[in-house]
């Protein structure tokens, strides 16, 4: 087995981490910039973390190139507010172009042509394009330095969700209804089309 000190190249580090946790959400983060347009940012680095509040974190890193923040967090500590949409198949590869570093204030919606909507809570706006929409509140927000490849951790407390119909059954969204994706390692994505189901021996199983 080789091993690797982590005090040195934060490159290998990001490398270790993409291959390591796998497949990862992708967080699609809509926030508001400081002229008025809409900013849209896809962030692998991301999960739930509480219920009650219903709490979701994700950590955009440093530019590589120069340690300056990304728009996303820039926004987000102006506005203490965003947006938390969902890649599907059939928007992956718009919400990959939405990726693309555009001058700040300049907007991915238009630049990719998706859509947005008006959230109902805060001012920042929902894709269309999502059959999931997490209104959220800036809860948290702990940076990890300022040098290219630090992370900031980005936590909100959701306040409104919005689920498109026909992905929402009995209670619960349905995976195949909306057939997410996440990121892999490199250019890596993973499909969600090969589920399969084992049962928890728990006393309250909240997940059914």
């Amino acid at each position: 087995m080789l091993s690797f000190n982590t005090d040195e190249d934060f490159s290998q580090n990001y490398k270790f981490l993409i291959g390591s946790i796998l497949p990862r959400p992708i967080a699609v983060v809509s926030t508001r910039n400081e002229n008025g347009t809409h900013n849209l940012a896809p962030f692998s680095f991301f999960n739930g973390f509480s219920a009650k509040p219903m709490i979701v974190g994700f950590a955009p890193i440093r530019r590589p190139n120069t340690g300056e923040k990304k728009d996303t967090l820039i926004n987000i500590e102006r506005e203490k507010e965003f947006v938390i949409n969902f890649v599907t198949e059939k928007n992956a590869d718009l919400i990959n172009l939405a990726a693309t570093e555009l001058p700040y204030g300049e907007s991915e919606y238009q630049f990719t042509g998706l859509n947005f909507l008006e959230s109902e809570k805060i001012k920042a706006v929902r894709l269309v394009e999502s059959p999931i929409h997490f209104e959220c509140k800036l809860r948290d927000l702990i940076s990890y330095g300022d040098t290219p490849g630090a992370g900031t951790l980005i936590t909100g407390e959701v306040i409104k969700v919005h689920v498109a119909e026909e992905v929402f059954e009995e209670g619960r969204i349905i995976t195949n209804k909306w057939n997410p994706m996440g990121r892999g390692a490199g250019n890596d994505w993973f499909k969600t089309d090969s589920i399969i189901e084992k049962t928890r021996l728990t006393k309250a199983q909240i997940q059914k």
